[in-house]
Parts: structure tokens; C-alpha cells; sequence
């Protein structure tokens, strides 16, 4: 790898906002939004606690089927880290109400035409300790 600034403030400060953005769109069911910040691609993937979905066709379809309800959630831990001006990785870790796990989000951003957009993201629980 190049030497690419790891955290450049800019870049970082780019992709909070963007994942703050997804995570307002989430919680609300946005699913606009949602769709949007996702890569319009084959190539996009989204593992989600019950599912696996290859490509933006399949994410965009299971958002419209998903129920709108119960998607509130605690964000307890959050990392994200940027490499160069145009790759990132977010992770979090959150609660839901009324759920005893510990649910976990990866996420892998990429910049495309001054776009940040998901290009692979990870959803699962994990037992209580």
C-alpha cells in the first residue's frame, strides 16, 4: 500500500457525516436514503443477521420488503477509520430495546465522483456474556 494518509481530518469528517446520514436514514426507514448510500452495483454486498445479498438490486429489494418498524437502536461503540482520501471502514457496535445481544455493523465505504456509497456491510448478534 502507499503511503496514503491514515484519518486525514477532511476525509474522516466526510465519511461521518455520511455514515451519521445512513444511520438517521436507517432508524427512520428512509429507505430513499438508504438506497442511495448504497454502491449501485453487482458487486455491492450486504450480510444482514438472517440474510446475504450480492449485488444493489437485491439490498434495494429486501429494504422495500423489510417492515419499517423496530429499527431504533443504541449505537454503544463506533469506529471509523479512513485510508487515502477515497476507502473507509466503519464499525459500531449497538442495542435495540426489548433485545438482550449485542448487535454488530461493519461497513466498507468508497468514494466515487466525491460520493461516499457502501460497498460491503455486515449486520449481526452477538450472545450476552
Amino acid at each position: 500500500m502507499s503511503a496514503q494518509p491514515i484519518d486525514d481530518p477532511a476525509t474522516l469528517s466526510a465519511v461521518n457525516a455520511a455514515f451519521d446520514e445512513y444511520e438517521r436514514a436507517l432508524t427512520t426507514n428512509d429507505v430513499a436514503v438508504l438506497d442511495a448510500l448504497f454502491w449501485q452495483s453487482p458487486h455491492t454486498l450486504r450480510y444482514g443477521a438472517t440474510e446475504n445479498l450480492q449485488g444493489y438490486d437485491a439490498i434495494r429489494a429486501f429494504r422495500a420488503a423489510r417492515p419499517g418498524k423496530g429499527l431504533m437502536r443504541t449505537v454503544i461503540d463506533r469506529s471509523i477509520t479512513t485510508f487515502g482520501e477515497d476507502f473507509a471502514v466503519a464499525n459500531i457496535t449497538f442495542s435495540r430495546a426489548g433485545e438482550p445481544r449485542i448487535g454488530r455493523q461493519s461497513q466498507t465505504w468508497a468514494r466515487f465522483d466525491g460520493q461516499w456509497r457502501v460497498v460491503a456491510a455486515h449486520v449481526s448478534w452477538m450472545d450476552p456474556a
